[in-house]
């Protein structure tokens, strides 16, 4: 019958690791904000993942020959 005590060691190790990944979450999600923050230079209604390509031709890639 001595088997009581890992049960609940096992439980605070389980809730430590809950926290630890919660913690995380939260710093990833304020650093998503700030980020979000710094972005404000973009004209309203403009698709921020299209903002900054420019159109037209593209240059050309030119391949080093190898010899």
């Amino acid at each position: 019958m001595g088997t009581r005590g890992r049960p609940t060691f096992a439980k605070r190790q389980k809730e430590q690791a809950r926290a630890e990944r919660q913690k995380r979450k939260e710093e990833r999600k304020e650093q998503r904000q700030a980020e979000r923050a710094d972005r404000g230079d973009l004209t309203p209604g403009a698709d921020p993942d299209i903002a900054h390509i420019v159109p037209g031709p593209q240059p050309i890639y030119e391949e080093e020959e190898a010899v």
